[in-house]
This record gives structure tokens, C-alpha cells and sequence, in this order.
């Protein structure tokens, strides 16, 4: 069973910038492509970036040149550079699995951009 922690979120104001992390406890990374994921009040909860295991990305419109995200597989962690920051992406941000995050969903991490 996967344990996902995602800390470093925070109370930003407007274009400012934050790196959340993702922590894959007790099972194997390396081989899954994986997805930052959020969910804004209100809202279904959105892909937000996609990292394959041989590093390839893909990014939701609303973020593409404001985001990255990076992958350490020998440390099972995951990264979301974010930059730029608007209130738009107030929301909970959660990594899993990308395309089928079918492992169980860790309590997220709260992104608030403050204008």
C-alpha cells in the first residue's frame, strides 16, 4: 500500500511562488508516471502536471509556462514548481498516479494566493 504525503503548501500573495513536494512511502515509484492533481472549492478535482518515469511532462493549459514538475526516484519524491502565482490556483493539491490515480489519496497539501 502507498502512503502519499504532499507538504509545502502555504498563504501566498499574488505572484508569488511555491514548491510543494510529494513523498511516495513504502512502494515502488520509479516505474509509474505520475500527476499533481487539485481541488478548488467548488470544482471537480483537475489534473494539473504529469511526469512519466522517463521524465516527459504534460501540463493543464491553465499552467503551462508557470508550472514545472520534477521527479527524484531514488528519493520516491515528486515536485511542483510554482510560479507566478494568481488566486486562481487557490485550491487542495494532492499527487497520485497519473491517468489512473487509483492509489489511496493522501490529505493534500492547501495552496491559498492571497490578491
Amino acid at each position: 500500500q502507498v502512503q502519499l504525503v504532499e507538504p509545502g503548501g502555504d498563504l501566498v500573495q499574488l505572484g508569488g511562488l511555491l514548491r510543494p513536494s510529494c513523498a511516495a512511502l513504502r512502494r515502488i515509484f520509479s516505474v509509474y508516471a505520475m500527476g499533481w492533481y487539485r481541488h478548488a472549492p467548488g470544482k471537480q478535482r483537475e489534473s494539473v502536471a504529469t511526469i512519466t518515469p522517463g521524465r516527459s511532462t504534460d501540463f493543464a493549459d491553465s499552467v503551462k509556462g508557470r508550472f514545472t514538475i520534477s521527479r527524484d526516484n531514488a528519493k520516491k519524491m515528486m515536485y511542483l514548481q510554482m510560479n507566478s502565482l494568481n488566486p486562481e490556483v487557490t485550491a487542495v493539491y494532492y499527487c497520485n498516479k497519473a491517468n489512473v490515480p487509483n492509489w489511496d489519496w493522501g490529505q493534500g497539501t492547501q495552496v491559498t494566493v492571497s490578491s
